[in-house]
């Protein structure tokens, strides 16, 4: 079984939607379920099949959190020293070159991945080329697009 790194973070993101479907999802669906049974033939019941694709995929859910939290590798970033390089947990701020713009990434495990938030897999094109670097340096990063080039303005461990 392959330990997986996150942040403690998006530990507790996962335990919190853990809670959620095992207190107020489940109960919900079983309910639904119950309501239409009360409605006769499941056959052609669109509501009982409804409800019970949802228990499905609320289920396997469930399966899947519970084994991402059985393989979570938890990193604190703030009980790491500070060295001064971008790791695991970090948060880099950068300066996109090409069109000047200043963007903020939070390096993360793949299950908190999330580029709409600025939360990037470290092992992502961008993830890999950030690891281990500094403020002011250039960082190159090979993109679907193309070549992208950063500055590395800042390094914060929080």
């Amino acid at each position: 079984m392959n330990k997986e790194p996150i942040t403690v973070v998006g530990l507790e993101k996962l335990k919190s939607e853990l809670n959620e479907l095992k207190n107020v999802k489940r109960p919900q669906i079983v309910a639904a379920i119950a309501e239409a049974r009360s409605h006769g033939d499941l056959k052609e019941n669109a509501e009982y099949h409804a409800a019970k694709e949802q228990q499905a995929q609320a289920e396997s859910r469930v399966i899947e959190i519970n084994d991402i939290i059985a393989r979570a590798n938890v990193i604190d970033i703030t009980k790491i020293e500070n060295n001064g390089n971008v790791i695991f947990g970090t948060t880099v701020t950068v300066q996109d070159l090409e069109i000047n713009k200043k963007k903020t990434y939070k390096i993360v495990g793949k299950d908190e991945a999330d580029i709409s938030k600025n939360l990037i897999y470290f092992k992502s094109p961008i993830g890999k080329s950030l690891i281990g670097k500094t403020v002011e340096e250039i960082v190159a990063v090979e993109t679907p697009s193309g070549e992208k080039k950063f500055e590395i303005l800042n390094i914060q461990y929080i």
